[in-house]
């Protein structure tokens, strides 16, 4: 007997679909890594010119780069998906097998491989050499991992989804290749989770709501990775800006403002210019002697250094600790072009900085304050959902300054401090700073994508780096413990995850325009022009639709622009001195007159509360 069909009510009912990233999953690293193989044997099929380079997975599929000399369409991305659909039924095996180096680069040179050859010779001496089959047609350098036949590769669970540029290397010197972007999975159930949320993404894209709304724009003429707040956008920075800053007031934080270049000499000092220098803007020199021993300004890759000179200026006493000096500093990065992404990724970005300065006795008490301000920044943006990342240091890697010693005082202090909180965490080996061990907040957002927002770091390098001391209690001099924190991490890229989060939609404290009045004619603006300005008088963003539109297209432009409430104005308003009130969060909010509704949405934004 057949079973019935669930109802509506049961079907709500039903757990998501979860979508692990590749990280978390050896399946579907497996996986991912077999089809990336796949297609890059349907290409070479259909393509014979076609030259691999590298196919590496990504947390939600795969990509492989080509050198290919047509370019690739959308109607090669079919014929491609359709290719690989007859690998598949094939059901070759997956077969690994170790060479020699010699054995490599002939077989490599055979089949006139060049990017391979390349690749070869990147591989450390002694490192076994690996090669995988797909049966016995196509096979590629790889230290995998890989199913052991594509016939566990289900077609219906793979999508090939695009195509893009890419710089062999990521050098913009050297040969351009194109790279195909697809995803696999372990079952059709999830490609189509994973679709739908691509379709959300794309609705809740920072960049398109940002020109919606009116936030911000990029020029060309100014230069990519800069973005330029508009009106609107900069009362949202404002807003956030002064959040934080009467949060900070409240607990003893001390404001400062620093330039925005310093002498390489600074960052030399604090090993930025060693470690940065790269991503760092070129140098400003005065002539060629100076250039030649790097001697000149630089735009700040970071601002600590400079709150260790307002630090170092004068001999602190251990009565002055803690100090906490914060500021709201835009710092400067050359990103590669093809790495920037609206304002997630950016070339200048203000943080929202401050820098302890305490005893080794004050540093757990202190570090524990700081994370209960990110803990009551992420509440106020209602963002509930992150996990807590012990970012340490890599024993094997050798790019950490400081002392091992210096280094396990940190790191334990971090540990500690979690436990205390009995907050859920987890350890991650690698992903420190270069002169100290961090706690990251990683934030997953509606569609279960990760971010990293709040970050403190445990400092002892930098404070032995500038020879930091304060006299101690006992008259003897002693080295403070640095704390660097930053609860929203880059402003550019937090409101970019919030337009996001929000899909648009602020909550009324952050609205850049909280209530717009819809006049019914023309008749009725000097009521509205004097309800405006008594709302703006205590602070609150109101405006009049002055457009002359009928009232139907006001209010969809309303809608549109995503205002959170709007007051329709007309003689009956007008004669009873009332507003009819309607929130898009909660719906028509009945008729009151200009004090209570003042009062209402006053009392709303100050305490952050949905209307």
């Amino acid at each position: 007997m057949n079973q019935p069909l669930p109802n509506a009510e049961e079907q709500e009912q039903q757990p998501p679909i979860r979508l692990p990233r590749t990280s978390e999953s050896d399946t579907l690293k497996r996986i991912r890594h077999t089809t990336s193989h796949v297609l890059a044997m349907a290409v070479q099929k259909l393509f014979p010119q076609a030259q691999v380079t590298i196919g590496p997975w990504t947390e939600t599929g795969f990509y492989y780069d080509f050198d290919k000399p047509e370019p690739v369409t959308d109607k090669d991305l079919k014929a491609i998906k359709k290719e690989m659909d007859k690998i598949i039924k094939q059901k070759l095996p997956v077969i690994r097998e170790e060479v020699s180096r010699e054995e490599a680069e002939k077989r490599i040179k055979e089949i006139k491989e060049p990017y391979k050859l390349e690749i070869l010779r990147d591989i450390i001496k002694g490192d076994s050499i690996s090669l995988y089959h797909l049966g016995e047609e196509w096979w590629d350098l790889c230290a995998g991992p890989h199913l052991e036949s594509i016939s566990e590769l289900n077609p219906k669970a793979i999508a090939i989804e695009n195509v893009a540029g890419a710089y062999w290397r990521g050098d913009e010197n050297r040969e351009q290749l194109q790279r195909i972007y697809g995803t696999a999975w372990e079952t059709p159930e999830q490609l189509k989770e994973y679709k739908r949320r691509k379709e959300e993404a794309l609705k809740r894209d920072h960049r398109k709501l940002g020109k919606q709304l009116g936030l911000f724009i990029f020029s060309d003429s100014v230069g990519p990775g800069l973005p330029l707040w508009t009106p609107k956008g900069a009362i949202v920075r404002s807003l956030l800006e002064n959040f934080l800053k009467e949060e900070q007031v409240k607990r003893g934080y001390l404001g400062v403002v620093t330039p925005h270049i310093a002498r390489t000499d600074l960052f030399k000092i604090s090993v930025h210019w060693q470690n940065y220098k790269e991503d760092m803007f070129p140098m400003m020199a005065e002539d060629a002697e100076s250039a030649a021993m790097e001697r000149g300004f630089v735009l700040k890759p970071m601002n600590c250094p400079f709150h260790i000179q307002i630090y170092k200026d004068e001999m602190r006493s251990y009565r002055e600790l803690p100090m906490r000096l914060a500021e709201f500093g835009t710092v400067y990065r050359y990103e590669q072009s093809g790495e920037l992404g609206g304002l997630t990724r950016v070339r200048g970005f203000t943080v929202d900085d401050s820098h302890l300065f305490v005893s080794p006795d004050q540093l757990e008490e202190e570090f524990l304050s700081v994370v209960d301000l990110i803990l009551t920044v992420f509440n106020s943006l209602q963002l509930q959902n992150f996990k807590a990342r012990l970012s340490f240091r890599d024993p094997e890697s050798d790019k950490y300054i400081g002392s091992v010693e210096n280094w396990n005082k940190a790191e334990n202090a971090i540990r500690s401090a979690v436990e205390h909180l009995e907050m859920e965490h987890f350890e991650a080996p690698g992903e420190a700073a270069f002169y100290g061990p961090k706690l990251d907040f990683i934030f997953h957002d509606v569609l279960e994508r990760e971010w990293q927002l709040g970050t403190v770091q445990v400092d002892y390098n930098l404070p032995d780096r500038f020879e930091l001391e304060y006299v101690a209690e006992d008259g003897s001099r002693q080295r403070p413990v640095m704390i660097h924190r930053a609860p929203f991490g880059s402003l550019e890229r937090l409101i970019g995850i919030l337009i996001e989060e929000y899909a648009g939609d602020f909550p009324l404290w952050l609205a850049p325009e909280q209530l717009r009045l819809l006049c019914v004619s023309d008749e009725f603006l000097d009521y509205a022009r004097e309800v405006v300005a008594k709302m703006q008088a205590v602070g609150l963003r109101a405006k009049i639709d002055t457009s002359g539109e009928r009232l139907a297209k006001m209010i969809r432009n309303g809608e549109k622009q995503k205002i959170p409430v709007m007051a329709i104005v007309g003689a009956k308003e007008v004669e009873s001195n009332t507003l009819s009130l309607r929130s898009r969060a909660s719906g028509d909010l009945g008729t009151m007159s200009v004090e209570e509704a003042i009062a209402k949405l006053t009392t709303c934004d100050r305490n952050k509360e949905k209307l």
